[in-house]
């Protein structure tokens, strides 16, 4: 805290916003711990779906959806699917019960005291800042999650500079107490991140027999029409639907559901990088709107592989020349296409799947 001040106010915060900001801050070392194990991160993609879209969760959507129709309109003009809104509304806080009770100040600075992340951290804690200076929130209230979203939609302190939006006319800007300005801001935020309007985050799809799962990869974009020409079809058997530039995504391997995603899918994960979430708010909002679940299993007998054996898979493969990265347990885009390379090496699918077997094969001499 004492480090920060003289750069929060060499960056224009005046000397009384940073100490009624800070009067009550405090380490919190829980705030780490949660940090370390982010659940869309860490749990498996079917795992962490069972969570965000229960039969409850849909539910009390439909509910809420229809008591809060007028808000949810109004922020669905700035062009962004309205289950799309409700969909982030319910993941993010149960449909504004749960914003958070974590001081977002105490958050942000033990996130940047502790490190791993500094940079961004401080960042944010800057971006804070200028919140309170605004006026727009007092200290006290300024309140959310572990790792400082803020609101019934959980926008971070500098998305909420960028996007946040007084749609209730208060002169406020307000997403703690505003539903309005809450669901406006969301959608602000996903219009400004490239979203479509009319067009679908994405599409359960059944593969062409023959299918090279390497070119499920996100480096490997197109129009749905020509997929469609390469033999796929949506789970049900009909045309794809129209998408500009659409990846083929296999979020658990050639042995789980496939899906054709979209611009859309990826303005998701520009509200939050996780792809258990951007698929999350595609489903939940999809069952909002009368659709389908995930219809092809998951390969739930199939135990994820904990942080200390992707260390091992990232070492095994660094060994064989296969440049993963550091060994630090986190199975990023680099160590997908490490493995995928090796895969490819030895004749197998090359899903970019880690697996319990495809470590042992590769321990193996």
């Amino acid at each position: 805290m004492a480090a920060f001040r003289p750069s929060a106010l060499a960056a224009g915060i005046a000397p009384a916003t940073f100490d009624a900001a800070f009067a009550q801050a405090e380490y919190l070392p829980q705030v780490v711990a949660l940090d370390r194990a982010q659940p869309e991160f860490v749990r498996p993609v079917w795992a962490y779906l069972d969570a965000a879209v229960s039969a409850r969760r849909v539910a009390q959507g439909h509910a809420e959806w229809d008591a809060a129709r007028t808000q949810v309109e109004a922020a669905a003009a700035l062009g962004v699917a309205p289950e799309i809104l409700v969909a982030i509304w319910g993941i993010e806080s149960d449909y504004g019960r749960h914003n958070g009770s974590i001081p977002t100040i105490s958050a942000l600075a033990t996130l940047a005291f502790d490190g791993r992340r500094e940079a961004w951290a401080r960042a944010e804690l800057m971006a804070a800042l200028r919140i309170l200076q605004d006026g727009d929130v007092a200290p006290a209230r300024m309140v959310g999650s572990w790792a400082g979203a803020m609101g019934q939609t959980q926008l971070l302190p500098s998305s909420w500079q960028a996007y946040a939006v007084d749609a209730d006319g208060d002169g406020r800007r307000d997403v703690w107490d505003s539903t309005a300005d809450a669901l406006a801001s969301a959608a602000n935020l996903l219009a400004r991140a490239g979203w479509r309007t009319g067009e679908p985050w994405g599409v359960e799809v059944q593969l062409p027999g023959g299918f090279d799962p390497a070119r499920a990869d996100e480096s490997v974009r197109q129009p749905s029409a020509q997929w469609q020409a390469e033999g796929l079809r949506t789970i049900g058997g009909a045309p794809l639907p129209p998408l500009a530039d659409a990846t083929v995504w296999l979020p658990a391997g050639m042995h789980g559901p496939a899906l054709l995603v979209g611009a859309n899918f990826r303005a998701l994960l520009r509200y939050n990088a996780s792809t258990s979430y951007a698929l999350a708010v595609g489903v939940l909002a999809q069952r909002l709107a009368g659709g389908p679940g995930v219809v092809a299993p998951w390969p739930r007998a199939q135990a994820p592989l904990s942080r200390s054996q992707v260390e091992a898979l990232q070492a095994a493969l660094n060994a064989q020349g296969f440049d993963s990265g550091a060994a630090d347990g986190s199975f990023g885009p680099r160590t997908r296409q490490a493995l995928r390379r090796w895969q490819q090496s030895v004749g197998l699918p090359a899903d970019g799947w880690p697996t319990l077997e495809l470590l042992e094969q590769l321990r193996s001499p």
